[in-house]
């Protein structure tokens, strides 16, 4: 029997994988705050602190989904740096003293896969980590800074059922900012805690493969918008929408899991045996789409940007720095690509 070439085998997985019948990303909000759905941004985001060059605000859009923290002036005006990889509802309900009460909700079908019950050992605080499965791959939502927690890991939890109490727990924040961190994530590698402990030897990591470090947010509030539009939308449809900020082709691996996990990502090329894999990825961070390469490579390297007057450290989390023709990988980007095939 004839071997199939690695680009003909995952063709025919890709092929398996869309020829599943397609099952609905059926989605609630995890709290009774609805603004997100009536355009009032200010009554559905939780405002940040801002203190820029001594002005001090407290802008809600800094509650959103993307780039809108941290804001530098450069030449081509005031550029926002900071990624912000979920959303922050604000609370509805609060007692006389102030304390949140609204209660929080899984937002679709899923098992409880992680729970942080100790606040301070998180960015996130008390948090909760979810696992849905959708057309054979599975999704994460993330729910943060929560007061108490209700469920335990192992445990079914259905669209809509009860799982925390909205809370204030994490580093800076206060009861005033009390609200809900959500996102929802792909996973990168179970391979992530033998990376961490190489390269992050002084910072422990208390959470597993439930690491933030290994949870790769899309924009959860435009998804639901878009769902409400388009009730029948996959999240395969959704990130083609994305635009390709930058290509990273990685060396041929074993243990690149990616085409795996989300094999609706490969763009299989039936008269490509790849040498390596192009890795097409949101400015997000947010991997989009996967292509063989016939381009040896030993390390990862990047192959694609889109062109910008700005230093594209401000763009991409310090992932990729210089301008134009002197783009490249940092260090900190080059150790996150290395998640992507480790161990290498």
């Amino acid at each position: 029997m004839a071997m199939r070439s690695p680009a003909a085998a995952l063709a025919a997985l890709v092929a398996f994988n869309l020829s599943m019948q397609a099952q609905l990303v059926d989605l609630v909000l995890p709290t009774n705050n609805d603004a997100l759905f009536s355009g009032a941004g200010p009554a559905f985001y939780q405002y940040v602190e801002r203190d820029y060059k001594g002005m001090k605000s407290t802008p809600w859009e800094g509650g959103q989904y993307g780039f809108v923290r941290d804001p530098v002036e450069t030449a081509a005006g005031i550029v926002y740096t900071r990624f912000h990889e979920g959303i922050d509802i604000r609370p509805l309900r609060r007692d006389t003293h102030g304390e949140p009460l609204d209660e929080v909700r899984a937002i679709a079908d899923g098992k409880v896969v992680h729970t942080n019950l100790v606040p301070g050992s998180s960015n996130y605080g008390k948090y909760i980590v979810i696992e849905h499965h959708w057309d054979g791959s599975s999704y994460y939502s993330l729910y943060g800074h929560l007061n108490s927690i209700a469920v335990r890991p192992g445990q079914t939890v259905h669209r809509g059922e009860a799982i925390a109490v909205m809370g204030y727990t994490g580093q800076g924040l206060n009861q005033a900012r009390a609200h809900l961190h959500l996102e929802l994530n792909f996973i990168l590698s179970h391979q992530f805690e033998s990376w961490h402990d190489t390269f992050y030897k002084k910072d422990p990591n208390r959470h597993g493969i439930y690491n933030g470090l290994n949870l790769a947010g899309l924009d959860i509030a435009r998804f639901y918008q878009a769902l409400r539009q388009r009730p029948s939308l996959t999240i395969p449809e959704f990130i083609s929408e994305e635009e390709t900020f930058y290509k990273v082709t990685l060396p041929k691996s074993p243990n690149f899991e990616l085409p795996k996990l989300y094999p609706w990502m490969v763009r299989a090329n039936e008269e490509v045996d790849p040498a390596s894999w192009e890795v097409s990825f949101a400015r997000t961070g947010l991997p989009l789409k996967i292509e063989p390469s016939a381009r040896t490579v030993t390390e990862p390297e990047l192959t694609y940007i889109k062109k910008s007057p700005i230093d594209y450290s401000y763009l991409t989390q310090e992932r990729i720095a210089g301008r134009g023709a002197t783009a490249h990988l940092t260090e900190k980007g080059s150790v996150f690509m290395r998640l992507l095939i480790w161990p290498e």
